[in-house]
């Protein structure tokens, strides 16, 4: 089997725990910030975790992370 290529733009969006989760930075938190909560930004700030459904699609874009 050949080797699978990484896909770069996913490889610094998503990093895997080591329970084998995938985390992920929730978007919304780059611009227009000022109509947003306190408590939202705040949320916002910490990791989310890729979704069981999409966690085949990110594991074949970063098949070595």
């Amino acid at each position: 089997m050949p080797k699978v290529k990484t896909n770069r733009s996913a490889a610094k969006r998503f990093r895997c725990t080591s329970s084998g989760q995938v985390k992920r930075s929730k978007a919304h938190r780059s611009h227009i910030l000022t109509k947003k909560t306190r408590q939202r930004k705040r949320k916002l700030r910490k990791a989310g975790l890729v979704h069981a459904h999409d966690l085949a699609r990110v594991r074949r874009l970063v098949p070595y992370a």
